[in-house]
């Protein structure tokens, strides 16, 4: 069985993504997490480049690292200059990596046009760079940047820097599509031929493939990559990277070892890979992509009445594989285009008893795509769907109710507009009256409504907004239009979805909200009965 190495860059390349910021500390945090996910390489970033990185390695020095080599990441030395003169060397050594990732330039374009450097000082840069780090002890991954658009044009040279990397002592050569252009058959076809090629110049190749997803194609060219003779696959975590990002790692890792047979992480590590993808998310403070396959929430998700009820007798006719290999769950949707199957499969996920009350899984399919067809979408929203299901079989317990709330903006000439909420709720036949402010009128009553609940549920403090979505339904009305209002709530252990629906923007905000904190209190009840 082939062990794939699997080497995280997203502390470094993720890091460069449009609107991805870590701190050092969230770096430890995401680090440690990658740690004991059993990844073999962390990426820590650059230390000779900003103080961030710097800080970062000098943290990682406290910490212990038990499955992953900390990785240090620079370039070759400057032209014309002494390798043990270098800054960047001098940090790359200074920090205290066991591992140093070291990119160098393979593309006479870049060597020539871009640098204005010449060919033979740039095979010394890699040689003596590489040459200066063995020599310290370090473990050296040399990247090839823009290996393989050079080998399109000038494929002898491209081998000839590689060449210069290997008899330096270079521990793995990593060929990177930078550029992210090359399409899969091609880098299958170019990382076979270079293994021919070192092999045959009696050098024992351990190749590593990187790319990038600017034709959609990273994960593609990573397998074709490693089909072809690579043993290392660098990524990012949910892909993350600058332009349209890396490979990304989650989706990478199970193709490899669930469907292909190669090792990677740890078996026992596959449960936990959902959770570093939304951990990720949540630090770099991105709302996780539904679709991501394996472990999106979408990712084995049924809305098809037929196809749920096919996987409720046998889920591997719509499903590749069992999510719970990779820390998911399956999911079925109820919508208009379901019918009582998936009432049935619904309802037994969001542990809701049918049957009762005069209400059979018929009749609630009925009354729920009468809902959808005035322009709610219980697809889309889990909380609001088990709350639905429980006022339909008269098993809702609301846990506060409105008596009465205002809402009000004020705006003064070029400032900025404020708005103000008060609300009146009743828990238990207690009544409680608050008053607040926020940063627009749904804000104001979100903080409202949670001060008048810390009376009563004084555990609010963990439950947050991850995404608030408003859609009008048919615009022909123009400002008169009804309007979807989609509210994404979380908790320290789950995420969950609410809906509203009416013709006033915040009618509908409220119906979400009141949704998101019934089903958020609920919960609470549940896990902490009296």
């Amino acid at each position: 069985m082939k062990q794939v190495l699997i080497y995280d860059t997203t502390l470094r390349d993720g890091s460069q993504g449009e609107n991805i910021n870590f701190s050092s500390e969230e770096m430890i945090k995401i680090a440690k997490r990658l740690d004991q996910t059993g990844v073999h390489y962390i990426e820590g970033g650059w230390p000779g480049s900003n103080l961030r990185d710097a800080r970062f390695f000098e943290l990682a020095r406290r910490e212990k690292f038990t499955h992953a080599r900390l990785t240090a990441f620079g370039s070759t030395r400057k032209a014309n200059t002494a390798a043990e003169e270098d800054p960047n060397l001098k940090a790359l050594i200074d920090c205290q990596a066991p591992a140093v990732a070291i990119v160098g330039k393979s593309w006479p374009l870049h060597v020539e046009e871009v640098m204005g450097n010449t060919r033979e000082e740039n095979l010394a840069m890699i040689q003596e760079s590489v040459a200066l780090l063995k020599s310290h002890g370090r473990e050296v991954i040399y990247d090839a940047e823009h290996f393989f658009d050079a080998c399109k044009e000038d494929a002898p040279y491209a081998l000839e820097t590689l060449f210069a990397a290997a008899r330096a002592g270079a521990d793995v050569l990593v060929l990177c599509d930078t550029n992210g252009g090359t399409l899969p058959h091609d880098i299958e076809s170019i990382v076979g031929q270079i293994h021919q090629e070192l092999t045959a110049n009696g050098i024992e190749p351990r190749l590593g493939i990187h790319a990038h997803n600017d034709c959609g194609l990273a994960v593609a060219n990573t397998i074709a990559a490693l089909r072809a003779g690579a043993v290392l696959a660098q990524g990012t975590v949910n892909g993350y990277g600058e332009r349209c990002g890396n490979a990304d790692l989650i989706t990478v890792i199970p193709l490899l070892s669930l469907k292909m047979g190669m090792r990677t992480i740890p078996e026992d590590k596959f449960v936990h890979l959902k959770n570093l993808s939304r951990f990720v998310s949540e630090t770099a403070n991105i709302v996780p992509l539904n679709s991501r396959p394996f472990v999106g929430r979408s990712a084995f998700a049924h809305k098809g009445g037929l196809h749920v009820n096919a996987i409720m007798k046998v889920p591997r006719a719509y499903e590749h594989m069992d999510p719970a290999l990779v820390g998911n769950q399956r999911r079925v949707l109820v919508s208009d285009l379901g019918g009582r199957s998936n009432i049935i499969y619904k309802a037994k996920e969001l542990g809701v008893e049918l049957g009762g009350n005069g209400f059979d899984s018929h009749q609630i399919a009925a009354e729920i795509k009468a809902l959808e067809d005035k322009g709610y979408q219980f697809d889309v929203a889990d909380g609001s769907m088990k709350i639905l299901l429980q006022k339909f079989t008269e098993q809702f317990v609301p846990l506060f109710a409105l008596e009465k709330f205002r809402v009000s903006i004020e705006k003064d000439k070029d400032q900025p507009c404020r708005a103000y909420a008060t609300i009146k709720i009743n828990v238990g036949g207690t009544s409680e009256i608050t008053a607040a402010e926020g940063k627009g009128p749904v804000s104001a009553l979100d903080n409202a409504l949670r001060k008048a609940l810390a009376k009563f549920y004084p555990d609010l403090g963990s439950m947050g907004l991850v995404d608030f979505k408003v859609r009008v339904i048919d615009g022909r009305s123009g400002t008169q239009a009804k309007v979807r209002v989609f509210i994404e709530s979380r908790d320290s252990d789950d995420i969950w979805s609410t809906i509203g629906v009416s013709e006033d923007i915040i009618e509908a905000s409220w119906q979400a909200l009141a949704d998101s904190f019934q089903y958020k209190l609920a919960k609470q009840e549940e896990s902490n009965p009296l």
